[in-house]
C-alpha cells in the first residue's frame, strides 16, 4: 500500500502524523511512504530523517493525495484539500464529524473511507488514540488558563496558586475523564482550589481517592454548576461524548454570572463546545471576551506543543496504521473490533450513529460494509 503523509494545513498546527520509526516500520512491511516536504518540521523532524527511514519526499499535497491509497493525518481535511480526495481513499485522522456538517457531507459525497482516531475504542471502553491528546490538552488547559488570568491578558490578575496570606484561585472543571483528570492534577500542583464535576459517581469516588486534598469532587447537575460557576476564576470545559457533539452545560446566563476577568478554557470546542458562548479560535488569536469573561477556545490545543504531541500520538497510532496498510480497511476491521469503531464514513454512508444523529442522516452499521 502507498501511505501518504501530507503537511498539516490547519492554522498553527505543528504536529505530524507519522514519525521516522513509523516510516521504517511501514517500509519494512513492504509498503511505500510518501511524505510531503517539511511535514515534520513543526515537530523538529527533518526531511532527511524521513528519507533515511525509507520515505519518499513529495513537494506538494497534490502529489501526496494523488499517489496514496491511505492518507494519515493529525487533523481533519480542510476545504482546500477536499478536491484532492478521490473515491475509496482511506483517511485516518481526527475528524470530529458531529461538530462539522460541511466536512461530513463532503466526505460522504467523495465516498472516502474515513477512520476517526477519536472513536477507536477497546473492549474496556478506553479510547487509545484520543487519550494521549486529551492528556496534553488537559495539562495545557491549566497552563493557558493561568496565563490568561494575568491582567495584561485581560484576566483578573490572579496567581493560580496564590501566596502565603493570599487565597489561591478557584478552578472549576466540568468532566472527570482524561482531560479533566489531567487538568485537576496540574491545577492542584499549582496550589489552586479545584472542584471537579462529573455525572458518574463511580468516577467521582475514584478521583476523590487519588486526588490531593485541594481537589473536591461534586456531582454535575445544573444546580451545582450554576452555584459553583459564580466562584470560579478559571472554568475548564472537559466534557466528552464519544464521536458525538458535546452537550451544552453552561448557558449564556451562567457565563454572565461569572466574575469579570474570569477565564474559560473550553477543551470540548472541537466537538462543538460545552459552553454556549464558545466559538473556535486559533493559536494566533486564541481568546475573545464576552460578558467580561476571557474565552480560550483553541480547537487544536495540543498542536502548540507539536513535538511532545506528535510523539505521544504517533506512538499509539502506529499499530493501527500498520494494520490498515497490511490488511486493507475491511479485513483489518473484521479482525479488530476497536478499529471497526473508528469507521465513521465509508462508501458514501455514515457508519457512526452519533454522526448520523447530529445531522439527521441515514445510519448504516459499519458491519454491513464489511
Amino acid at each position: 500500500m502507498i501511505v501518504g503523509i501530507p503537511k498539516e494545513t490547519k492554522q498553527s498546527e505543528y504536529r505530524v502524523a507519522v514519525l521516522p520509526v513509523g516510516v521504517e516500520t511501514l517500509t519494512q512491511a513492504g509498503h511505500k511512504v510518501i511524505m510531503q516536504k517539511d511535514a515534520g518540521l513543526g515537530s523538529g523532524i527533518s526531511d532527511d530523517e524521513y528519507v533515511e527511514a525509507g520515505a519518499e519526499i513529495a513537494h506538494s499535497p497534490e502529489e501526496v493525495y494523488r499517489s496514496a491509497d491511505m492518507i494519515v493525518k493529525v487533523k481533519e481535511p480542510l476545504p482546500e484539500e477536499f478536491d484532492l480526495i478521490k473515491e475509496g481513499l482511506i483517511i485516518f485522522t481526527y475528524f470530529h464529524f458531529a461538530a462539522n456538517e460541511e466536512l461530513t457531507r463532503e466526505m460522504l459525497a467523495r465516498k472516502a473511507v474515513c477512520v476517526a482516531y477519536e472513536t477507536i475504542q477497546t473492549e474496556n471502553g478506553s479510547l487509545p488514540l484520543l487519550t494521549p491528546m486529551s492528556e496534553v490538552a488537559g495539562r495545557m488547559a491549566i497552563q493557558e488558563g493561568a496565563k490568561y488570568l494575568e491582567k495584561p491578558m485581560m484576566g483578573r490578575g490572579i496567581l493560580l496558586g496564590g501566596v502565603p496570606g493570599v487565597a489561591p484561585a478557584n478552578v472549576l472543571i466540568l468532566g472527570g475523564g482524561i482531560v479533566g483528570t489531567n487538568a485537576a492534577k496540574v491545577a492542584a500542583g499549582f496550589g489552586a482550589q479545584v472542584t471537579i464535576m462529573d455525572i458518574n459517581l463511580d468516577r467521582l469516588r475514584y478521583l476523590d481517592d487519588i486526588m490531593p486534598r485541594n481537589v473536591v469532587t461534586l456531582m454535575s447537575d445544573a444546580y451545582n454548576i450554576r452555584d459553583k460557576i459564580k466562584e470560579a476564576d478559571l472554568l475548564i470545559g472537559a466534557v466528552l461524548i464519544t464521536g458525538g457533539r458535546a452537550p451544552c452545560l453552561v448557558g449564556r446566563e451562567m457565563v454572565e454570572t461569572m466574575k469579570p476577568g474570569a477565564v474559560i478554557v473550553d477543551v470540548a470546542v472541537d466537538q462543538g463546545g460545552c459552553i454556549e458562548t464558545t466559538r473556535p479560535t486559533t493559536h494566533s488569536e486564541p481568546t475573545f471576551v464576552e460578558y467580561g469573561v476571557v474565552h480560550y477556545c483553541v480547537a487544536n490545543i495540543p498542536g502548540a506543543v507539536g513535538r511532545t504531541s506528535s510523539y505521544a500520538l504517533a506512538n499509539v497510532t502506529r499499530p493501527y496504521v500498520l494494520k490498515l496498510a497490511n490488511k486493507g480497511w475491511k479485513a483489518a476491521m473484521r479482525e479488530n473490533p476497536a478499529l471497526l469503531k473508528g469507521l465513521n464514513i465509508a462508501n458514501g454512508k455514515v457508519t457512526f450513529k452519533a454522526v448520523a444523529e447530529a445531522f439527521n442522516l441515514e445510519y448504516c452499521p459499519a458491519e454491513k460494509l464489511l
